[in-house]
């Protein structure tokens, strides 16, 4: 537990709620966000504790200044949110790329300028991204790119921002979430090219984020998180 604020971006369904989760156990201040202002009121209100819900669209840039114009405080920040977006270079759909690009790149980046003021020295910062910038796939060409731009906002922001750190988290493939737990076939697939025998699991990527944020030495990391999927 801290005396600061703890802001998850997307905190409403999956990692991003088991992450609220626990902190709110811990009995922390945190504010969890989504899209829609009923649904973030009405997690944070089964969540407990000291958790607030607010209304934020990383897609939507210009409005984030207001929707945070009431957080403060902020120590820890973890911008969570994500989305997919299958699409290629034959048939290319622009909305849906530049949503994707806007979301992750300029919403990611405008919610960290927005806070700034109201952030501690010591605060640390975690941006979600993926791993298919590192091992692409037919249907990833807007997301695999603006995963290798969340890479390269880590660099930058960690040192233009110290002494606040900022570092990355790149998930695998995760099995019991809710996005994969139905999907038997393609998670069993990636269990078999795991070295570790097993999915990675949600709870295994709320210790690795929970690590970035509280080990004072660890900046401008890359963390990958795939059991070492990546070897094989």
């Amino acid at each position: 537990m801290t005396d600061g604020t703890l802001l998850v971006v997307g905190g409403t369904a999956g990692i991003g709620r088991a992450l609220v989760t626990k902190y709110a156990s811990a009995g922390d201040s945190v504010v969890l966000t989504s899209r829609d202002a009923g649904r973030a009121e009405q997690v944070a209100k089964e969540i407990g504790g000291n958790t607030r819900g607010i209304p934020l669209h990383l897609s939507q840039p210009s409005d984030i200044a207001a929707a945070l114009r009431d957080v403060d405080g902020v120590d820890r920040l973890v911008l969570s949110a994500i989305d997919r977006d299958a699409n290629t270079a034959k048939d290319y759909d622009i909305d849906r790329a530049l949503s994707l690009v806007t979301m992750k790149l300029v919403g990611y980046t405008e919610v960290i300028h927005t806070l700034l003021p109201r952030m501690t020295d010591d605060a640390a910062i975690v941006l979600f991204g993926g791993l298919a910038k590192e091992r692409p796939y037919p249907g990833s060409t807007t997301v695999s790119t603006v995963n290798g731009g969340v890479s390269g906002l880590v660099t930058s922001l960690a040192t233009e921002l110290a002494p606040k750190r900022v570092n990355a988290i790149h998930p695998g493939i995760v099995g019991d979430s809710p996005f994969w737990s139905d999907k038997a076939a393609a998670i069993e697939a990636v269990k078999a090219r795991t070295p570790i025998g097993r999915n990675v699991a949600m709870a295994d990527i709320v210790d690795a984020v929970d690590f970035l944020l509280r080990n004072r030495s660890v900046n401008g990391v890359d963390l990958h998180v795939d059991g070492g999927w990546l070897l094989l």
